[in-house]
């Protein structure tokens, strides 16, 4: 199998909608992923951080995965989130989004013990790799120090590309530090290695460097403005678009990320089901909800299509 062309743009790491008994809703989550890809996201970076991912098991990411191709959403519109504290269940996550032809997979480095070497990260993704064993797999790096405290450095980074220059082939940076995502892309983006912010508060500027868009939270609610931005980065309109969709971003992370984005599909949606997040994090508090769409109302906020 040949891997598929690379995504580039504006991808969401698709937020996880559950049940009342707290298992995954595959048909809500079907039908946001298509709600996205019809309003421009060029790809779905499922099981990302936002995504809840570390609140799912292996066996509900490969179900959901399956579930998406079988209603019809390309596997090739899919960058899947497939790191995971183990060798065998980062190797059987990146198997199965191989198998449903993913463009790529996102994979967070092993985040349990922190201190590790970069010799110690090397062996990990270059064990998945080799179990995994096919040449349509593309790695992107996900690099979250903020989160897991295991950064990846530009030498593991230059070590992976010379050992697989056919598989590592990109990086999502959600440092929050542009010098770190600038440092990447001048580094390897002229060998043809993809770097993506995450947050659409950089995407201009990481366009104008070098950068391939952007892998971001409010992707998940916010897609045509910002995949507008995207498209139309060249031109007069590009800072005035930038300023615009920084507002929204700027707004939104003001209020814990996940249940906010959640809140906010569910009231244009008109569908509480929406609001429910997995233990161990909460609902947004009914007040904090208001104030939030309240304030992106005043902006002219709005998700065209959703309902």
């Amino acid at each position: 199998m040949s891997a598929p062309p690379r995504l580039q743009g504006l991808l969401a790491p698709v937020v996880t909608p559950f049940q009342p008994d707290m298992l995954p809703d595959a048909d809500r989550f079907a039908r946001h992923c298509q709600w996205l890809l019809d309003s421009g996201c060029a790809g779905l970076a499922i099981f990302g951080t936002n995504s809840e991912a570390n609140s799912l098991s292996a066996t509900e990411k490969i179900e959901l995965m399956g579930k998406l191709v079988a209603d019809g959403i390309p596997g090739a519109r899919l960058m899947p989130g497939t790191g995971a504290c183990s060798v065998p269940e980062a190797s059987q996550l990146t198997a199965a989004a191989v198998k449903h032809g993913a463009a790529g997979v996102l994979m967070l480095p092993p985040f349990f013990y922190k201190g590790v070497p970069d010799e110690g990260l090397f062996r990990y993704y270059s064990q998945v790799i080799e179990n995994v064993g096919d040449s349509a797999l593309r790695v992107y790096l996900y690099h979250i120090p903020p989160v897991s405290q295991v950064p990846i450095s530009l030498p593991l980074i230059e070590r992976l590309i010379k050992a697989y220059p056919d598989t590592v082939v990109g990086l999502k940076d959600s440092s929050g530090d542009w010098n770190y995502s600038k440092s990447v892309i001048d580094a390897f983006a002229s060998t043809g290695f993809d770097v993506f912010p995450a947050s659409e508060t950089l995407l201009l500027r990481g366009l104008r460097a070098g950068g391939k868009g952007c892998i971001t939270a409010t992707g998940n609610i916010n897609p045509g403005p910002i995949s507008q931005l995207y498209a139309n980065w060249q031109g007069p309109d590009a800072e005035a678009l930038q300023q615009k969709v920084t507002q929204t971003r700027e707004l939104v992370q003001k209020y814990p990320m996940i249940p906010a984005l959640k809140a906010v599909i569910s009231y244009f949606m008109q569908d509480p089901a929406w609001r429910a997040v997995r233990p161990p994090l909460v609902e947004m508090p009914g007040e904090q909800e208001a104030e939030l769409i309240g304030k992106l109302e005043e902006l002219g906020f709005d998700m065209p299509g959703v309902r």
